[in-house]
Parts: structure tokens; C-alpha cells; sequence
């Protein structure tokens, strides 16, 4: 884990408030050619909680409209559509200088008790520090019994165990949105022979349209997370994706859904 890159991820959700149902988010010290949709995702969950007064966020669809500009802080404003005794839906939109970066819907919700089920698949153990994986936008360790960036095809497939740090549980659901739209896209490549995600901008062309994730339990930091993905489609220039988030223990936390634009040179 990288202590900087941690505290820098940190300090973007650490919102500011502004005038009533606006927040300004700072945007991370990255290296990168444009601002990471996760930190969009995790700044959106953030500015609904805010908004809906600390309740747990339930669903969050964000649509991307164009490209955020690195360097630059967002800003959020918020429209409380509804606020219930249990439920609260809040629209958001980011702005930066240029215009209108992204939207999104989100859903929050008191914690009840009720019936209480799952059937997923079982989860193995995290494969050991041999397999550890350098994603150089998750400031925290991580491994992967498969390898994205191997060249040779595989099934679209792809499990990624994270060990996110406890951060408290308001930042809980904004780490998980952040590390949700990191491998949806190179999950999609694997069959495609002699290609990975760092080929895009030469091979192909590759940008996040819309992003869902849906939150069905309580989630706390300090232990491994199983991100386990699966993209069933690819066609006319785009692909889609979709995972579930699971504890060590193998009970569902989470899941999302993503498409994106992958357009072939």
C-alpha cells in the first residue's frame, strides 16, 4: 500500500461543502490522461450521503458525458428528489470549467431488518503475495489468481481480491465504487488474442459510458474483498460488464455493471 496515493484518495472524498446541496471535491495527484471515472463514482457517493443526511447508499447510475480534466476539483450539485422515513433519491451532477463532466442517480436507505438470503457461488481463499498485482490506481494491495495482462485469450472472466483499508464506514461504499470501474474493460478483452488494457489508445479506444452499482449490505474496510467479474458481451463498439463484491466469508456485499465504449483501430 502506498501511504500517499491512500491519504491522496482520501482527501478527495473529504467533500467541501459550498452553497446548499453543493460540494467541491478535489481531484486526485494521478498521473493519468484524464480524470479515473472511479473517483467520479466515489466523490458521487459520497455528495449523495452527504445530501441525504448520512444515510446508506443503496443504488448509484452515473452516466460519463466527457472527459474530467485532471488537476481541476469537481464540483457536485445535488436535488434531493424524495426524502422518506426510509429512502431518499438524490440527482447529481459534476461540473468542471468545461462543462457538465458526468450524472447520476442515487438511491440511499435506512438499514432494516427482514429476510435474509444469497446463492452465489463459494469463495476460495485470496491466492498468496506471489500473486499480488500492481494496479497503480489502487493505493492498497491486491492479487489475482489470473493475469490481465497476459496476451494469450481467455475466458471474459476475471476475480480481483483487494484488501481496502478501514477508512471508516462512510467511506466504505465510495472505496468500493472507486475500485469497481478499474477492470470491467480488460475483463471484456481477454478473449481478444495479443491484446490488453494497456493497449488502449493505440489498438483500440476505450472510455466508460455508464456505471452501476448496487449495495446490499453494510460494508467495513481492513480485510480482503473479492471483486468477481464477468463481461457476457461485445459487440458494435461497445462491451458490458458486470461483478459482485464479496467478503472473505463469501457474503454478498455488492454488485455493479458497466458499459463502455471500446472501439478497434
Amino acid at each position: 500500500m502506498t501511504d500517499d496515493k491512500l491519504s491522496d484518495l482520501v482527501g478527495c472524498l473529504e467533500l467541501k461543502p459550498l452553497e446548499t446541496g453543493s460540494y467541491l471535491g478535489r481531484s486526485q495527484r494521478l498521473a493519468y490522461r484524464r480524470v479515473y471515472g472511479g473517483q467520479l463514482l466515489a466523490q458521487f457517493a459520497r455528495a449523495a450521503s452527504l445530501a441525504a443526511g448520512g444515510r446508506a447508499l443503496k443504488s448509484l447510475h452515473t452516466q460519463f458525458l466527457r472527459e474530467g480534466s485532471t488537476g481541476e476539483p469537481v464540483r457536485y450539485d445535488t436535488d434531493v428528489l424524495r426524502s422518506g422515513r426510509t429512502f431518499s433519491a438524490v440527482r447529481l451532477t459534476a461540473w468542471q470549467e468545461h462543462g457538465i463532466v458526468a450524472v447520476a442517480d442515487a438511491c440511499l436507505h435506512e438499514w432494516e431488518e427482514g429476510p435474509d438470503r444469497q446463492s452465489v457461488e463459494a469463495v476460495g481463499e485470496p491466492p498468496g503475495p506471489e500473486r499480488t498485482v500492481d494496479l497503480t490506481l489502487l493505493p492498497w494491495e491486491s492479487r489475482a489468481a489470473d493475469d490481465l495482462d497476459t496476451v494469450e485469450s481467455g475466458p471474459p472472466v476475471h476475480e480481483l481480491w483487494s484488501r481496502m483499508p478501514d477508512a471508516g464506514e462512510s467511506l466504505a461504499a465510495p472505496m468500493v465504487a472507486y475500485t469497481s470501474d478499474l477492470t470491467l474493460i480488460g475483463t471484456a478483452l481477454r478473449p481478444v488474442h495479443g491484446m490488453t488494457q494497456d493497449d488502449s489508445g493505440r489498438a483500440f479506444t476505450s472510455a466508460v459510458t455508464s456505471h452501476t452499482l448496487w449495495f446490499h449490505r453494510r460494508i467495513t474496510g481492513g480485510d480482503w474483498l473479492l471483486l468477481r467479474q464477468h463481461s457476457p458481451l461485445a459487440a458494435h463498439g461497445r462491451c458490458f460488464g458486470r461483478g459482485d463484491v464479496l467478503n472473505r466469508d463469501g457474503v454478498l456485499l455488492a454488485s455493479y455493471a458497466q458499459e463502455a465504449l471500446l472501439r478497434f483501430a
